[in-house]
């Protein structure tokens, strides 16, 4: 894979010309190479660097956490990439935003563990706990009026 242009490199990291150069705008990919007539050029490096971009944005982090790390996105193209916790990792390696975006996550698991709690009451009772019961199909009583009739049985 070489030198690619906007719409390869785009397709190649699963994202849009548009995202890409929002990416750009925002800071969180440096400034392309350009051809002699002014079309971006991108290397292996920077399209390893938009998938990191986009896996994170997927992820649940905002543009705006990785602005503030911007700088330290291409270490997340290492394999294995850093870990943000580690003795070794580079100061100010992002584990800021990551604990952020942690605690983030963790007050939704428990909004999102209370309203299913009382969604279980409201619906169950005092099975609420418990699994709930088990499917069984509603038996069709009636018919409607432009049904045909069923067909007697001998």
């Amino acid at each position: 894979m070489g030198v690619m242009r906007i719409g390869e490199a785009a397709a190649a990291a699963g994202c849009t010309p548009r995202a890409l150069r929002l990416y750009e705008q925002r800071g969180l990919l440096p400034p392309p190479g350009r051809t002699a007539s002014g079309q971006r050029d991108y290397r292996p490096a920077e399209v390893a660097r938009l998938r990191v971009i986009r896996e994170l944005l997927g992820s649940g982090f905002t543009i705006e956490d990785l602005r503030s790390c911007a700088d330290r996105l291409h270490l997340l193209t290492q394999d294995p990439p850093p870990r943000c916790g580690a003795a070794d990792a580079p100061e100010g390696s992002g584990s800021g935003v990551v604990g952020r975006r942690l605690a983030i996550l963790d007050a939704e698991i428990d909004r999102l563990t209370r309203l299913r709690e009382d969604l279980a009451r409201r619906a169950f009772g005092d099975r609420a706990g418990a699994d709930p019961p088990p499917y069984e199909p509603v038996p069709v009583t009636h018919r409607s009026p432009a049904a045909p009739p069923a067909p007697a049985t001998p």
